[in-house]
């Protein structure tokens, strides 16, 4: 059998921060005694090497990733699992990037929810002959959020205690909120290394904090924000964006209470001055979307200025 899988792919969610480090996987290759090309995660007895050298193929998860893929070998098939890192649940797809003489059960693109710290087996891959042997390679996609999740009509309070309020651009705002992620996202005009609190109470989902350059150069700087990702009882997800190098302080995993301290603004990513981007979303199918919310000041409910 000769079937090569390499997880070389995993999509993440906008405004992730800087990459860091990724850490390296291994995969080995080997013959066995009747001549067929063989490959695993861990290396094979000494007695099944056959004389043959042992090749170990080095990869690299991709870096801030939301899901692993992880492949373990049964007989003549490959089971295809999913391993989400995160404490929150994330939505899988697994798909085919190359293919030769190997089919899938289910067919693949699959789509799976794996719920957070868990994983979940999305597909066995199988060659259709073993005498000829198969080729594979396999992409996995990740989007944070459950997609049956139905977010419920809840009062946000207002993310900083700060006198005055100013928007800077509000729902649809033409500049950066014109896409389904940000259509109902709101940039806050507070100076950098204001206090942040949290709008409503939830489990910190993602953080990303070690990026500190800003600018209008959307190839170089979009999506690369300092943020934190908050999950809420109900499924939807609130992101508090652009914060301050190292501004960060909250945990991976930490629960969060309604007004909590959570981090410094600040003027990270693509941006024009400081400010604190702030959106509810909720995922629809491998997809982030905004949903509108009402939030609630000192004086009562804010209005905010819509382009639209």
């Amino acid at each position: 059998m000769n079937a090569r899988a390499l997880a070389l792919a995993c999509g993440v969610a906008v405004l992730l921060g800087s990459l860091g480090e990724a850490a390296a996987a291994r995969l080995y290759r080997w013959k066995d005694k009747q001549g067929y090309t063989q490959y695993g995660d861990q290396p094979p007895p000494p007695d099944q090497l056959a004389g043959s050298s042992l090749d170990v193929l080095r990869f690299r998860n991709p870096p801030s990733a939301l899901v692993r893929l992880r492949l373990e070998k049964q007989g003549l098939q490959y089971q295809a699992w999913a391993d989400n890192l995160m404490h929150g649940p994330v939505e899988v797809q697994l798909g085919f990037r190359r293919q030769r003489d190997v089919r899938s059960a289910p067919a693949l693109p699959a789509r799976a929810v794996v719920p957070a710290r868990s994983s979940v087996r999305v597909a066995d891959i199988s060659v259709t002959d073993p005498l000829r042997g198969g080729d594979f390679e396999l992409t996995l996609d990740g989007m944070p959020g459950d997609p049956a999740s139905r977010p419920q009509d809840y009062e946000y309070r207002l993310p900083f205690d700060y006198g005055r309020v100013r928007v800077d651009q509000g729902p649809g705002g033409r500049f950066s909120h014109g896409d389904a992620q940000n259509l109902h996202a709101v940039d806050f005009a507070v100076p950098e290394g204001t206090r942040i609190v949290a709008a409503r109470e939830g489990l910190v989902m993602q953080v990303e904090s070690d990026f500190d350059k800003a600018g209008l150069n959307r190839e170089k700087y979009g999506g690369r924000a300092n943020f934190i990702r908050i999950l809420h009882s109900d499924g939807s997800m609130a992101l508090y964006a652009h914060l301050k190098a190292e501004g960060v302080q909250v945990r991976v995993g930490q629960y969060v209470r309604k007004g909590q301290y959570i981090g410094l603004s600040g003027n990270t990513g693509f941006s024009t001055a400081p400010h604190l981007h702030f959106v509810v979303q909720a995922n629809r199918g491998m997809r982030l979307e905004s949903v509108p919310f009402r939030m609630f000041g000192p004086l009562g409910q804010l209005q905010f200025p819509s382009a639209r």
